[in-house]
């Protein structure tokens, strides 16, 4: 198939074309309250083609994707082919050259499939669940990864990866009233500690869910984030250093100058790293063949490295670039327990919440956090938070210890100054 695939991009109009081939055997696990309801094993072959066409004696460069199912005979792959062609000429991008030739296979990883499910079934089913909080189902999705990467101009590449996805609903019950809590957790393999301390701590917000008072109007409040939300506040800054937000004006930042002005916090220290301990997106390729590396994005809140897809490095004239997958965030000066020390709110479950790439923004709907008033800690529910990045980045602090989420290693606090908290009483 990938021959075909191959033999009618060179004899067709493309001016320049990569394929990608994604063969995955994966292993799924669906159970109710630990008991085995569903199983099977799923073994799947996708392959997504990309063809370039120079527009106006190369004036323009125009792409199209698209994926091309396994099943497809010679003829259906040339009239999709044609169609692509037919697609990219309508987009008018300007001129690039595509990443260099390079040939690399990884290692085959001994990935063995049903010894990581196995991890998997064993942790969930340890969990400290009581009579009124448990797993109400869930479900394990474990699979190795076999992704090759051709391109037009002589890339080659081929990596082997494990990556594995469980989606769990939890229950907690008070005399009549029930609730449930949803998380999905993403990895390489399986990371038991870690797993385990995400579930347990689910058990929990599902008990003081059920006991939390409506949160009061408090105006102005220090907040704690110390779940997977406060990835977005990350990503934020990870963002604006990425060459698209840079050259489509939504990111301000310069490099050598300060990600803001008259910062008396934490500093953040942003980097990205080809490899991260039980990641799924370790790789020395990006998806378009540029080699990854270790590489500082930003050091002491001070802007250093632009990192992004080649078509717009090429715009900026960033060198060397690449699509970064894995992040580290480093610059927390305090303990968990100084973090914790005068009055604030620690929110862990949101309805919903969202940092705004273009001005900065927050928002979220708060659905469990705690209230601490400097003596005792109260679960509190409803109500809702705003400010923006842009203020907040000046004054925040975040814990010397740290909590990885999957491709993502960061502070396992961090505390943004005078966030407006808009109660539900």
């Amino acid at each position: 198939m990938l021959d075909t695939i191959l033999n009618v991009l060179k004899q067709s109009q493309a001016d320049a074309y990569s394929v990608k081939e994604l063969s995955k055997e994966q292993y799924e696990f669906y159970l109710i309250r630990h008991k085995l309801d569903q199983n099977r094993v799923v073994n799947t072959k996708y392959y997504s083609v990309t063809v370039y066409k120079k527009i106006e004696d190369g004036k323009y460069l125009g792409h199209a994707t698209r994926m091309i199912a396994p099943t497809a005979n010679h003829e259906e792959i040339v009239s999709q082919i044609d169609e692509l062609i037919e697609q990219a000429k309508l987009v008018k991008n300007l001129p690039y050259e595509l990443n260099p030739a390079v040939t690399y296979v990884s290692e085959e990883e001994e990935i063995d499939v049903g010894k990581i499910s196995s991890d998997f079934l064993s942790c969930m089913q340890s969990m400290q669940e009581t009579e009124t909080e448990d797993l109400n189902s869930y479900e394990i999705f474990v699979s190795k990864n076999k992704e090759r990467l051709i391109t037009s101009n002589g890339v080659d590449v081929t990596r082997v990866y494990p990556q594995s996805m469980v989606e769990v609903v939890v229950n907690a019950r008070k005399d009549e009233e029930e609730i449930e809590l949803y998380r999905m957790y993403e990895s390489g393999t399986c990371d038991v500690e870690s797993l385990s301390f995400d579930v347990n701590e689910t058990l929990k917000y599902g008990k003081d869910k059920l006991v939390a008072k409506k949160t009061p109007n408090f105006n102005e409040m220090d907040v704690i984030f110390s779940t997977d939300a406060s990835l977005q506040i990350y990503r934020w800054l990870i963002d604006r250093m990425n060459v698209v937000y840079k050259y489509e004006g939504i990111s301000n930042l310069e490099l050598g100058k300060e990600i803001a002005e008259g910062i008396v916090g934490d500093k953040m220290s942003v980097k990205t790293v080809t490899s991260l301990k039980n990641s799924s997106k370790n790789s020395l390729f990006d998806g378009e063949g540029a080699k990854r590396r270790d590489l500082d994005l930003v050091v002491d809140g001070v802007a250093k490295n632009f990192h992004g897809n080649k078509q717009y490095a090429s715009y900026l004239g960033v060198e060397d670039s690449f699509v970064a997958a894995n992040f580290v965030v480093s610059g927390g000066s305090l303990s968990e327990e100084e973090l914790r020390s005068t009055p604030y709110v620690e929110i862990v479950e949101f309805s919903d919440f969202q940092v705004s790439a273009f001005n900065g923004d927050i928002a979220g709907e708060i659905r469990l956090g705690y209230y601490f008033d400097g003596k005792s800690i109260t679960p509190i529910s409803g109500g809702s938070v705003s400010g923006s990045m842009n203020d907040f980045v000046k004054e925040l602090y975040m814990s010397k210890t740290s909590r990885q989420y999957d491709s993502m290693l960061v502070p396992r606090l961090i505390k943004l100054k005078n966030v407006i908290v808009t109660g539900a009483e």
